[in-house]
């Protein structure tokens, strides 16, 4: 320590390197925890639930996301998100009826919010989810067009739409991959249309995709 009429306190080489090395390490991330219990989640116990009344993410344990497994648990506020992927690979929709949406890209997701009892169209930008509010009978002609539209599990899952390549895509998927993919799409953009990367990006999302789903069974409640 130095001081008025004092030499100042020469470190040595070792405690040099120390107090250098200390700016120089990353901070290691704090780890993940549930929002309920505060355990710490590892990728086999994470789950996610939507707080409805702040139309947000939550991450949650296992235990704690079959407590609100069912619709009013806990007075309504959290659902947890489903696993289903479906495909529906019969749907009628078309270029026309993408048309009909007007949405400014290739992709798109719809999701039924129960508080404010509409629907929600959102889509990927380089500002992250962007709104595109529809109005019921758009919803009823174009997306009515697919059998998975009256599967639709409010707030919790989302029926994604992708056109390409001369066809539409049609999935219902648990809604935090569509947030996920939002995340995404937000970070890799550049330019006006994406970029190589957000493109690569994208195609391996819906391959991904592609792969969970299956077609409805009789047992997929509406």
């Amino acid at each position: 320590m130095s001081g008025p009429g004092t030499a100042p306190t020469r470190l040595g080489p070792q405690a040099a390197h120390r107090g250098l090395r200390r700016f120089r390490a990353p901070t290691p991330p704090a780890p993940e925890r549930c929002e309920l219990c505060g355990v710490v989640l590892a990728e086999h116990n994470h789950r996610h639930l939507v707080d409805t009344k702040r139309r947000a993410l939550a991450c949650a344990c296992t235990p704690c996301a079959l407590l609100f497994d069912r619709p009013g648990s806990g007075g309504g506020q959290f659902r947890t998100v489903p696993a289903r992927y479906l495909v529906d690979p019969g749907h009628t929709l078309d270029d026309a009826a993408w048309d009909l949406l007007q949405i400014p890209v290739g992709v798109a997701f719809f999701l039924h919010n129960a508080d404010l009892d509409r629907l929600v169209a959102l889509y990927p930008s380089p500002a992250g989810a962007t709104e595109s509010e529809l109005d019921p009978s758009t919803w009823q002609t174009v997306l009515g067009a697919s059998r998975l539209s009256a599967l639709l599990e409010p707030d919790v899952e989302a029926l994604l739409l992708r056109r390409f390549e001369g066809r539409i895509d049609c999935y219902l998927v648990p809604v935090d991959v569509c947030y996920e993919l939002v995340g995404r799409m937000r970070l890799l953009w550049q330019g006006f249309d994406g970029g190589a990367e957000a493109r690569a990006a994208l195609a391996d999302f819906f391959a991904k995709v592609a792969r969970r789903a299956r077609e409805p069974k009789e047992d997929d409640r509406p």
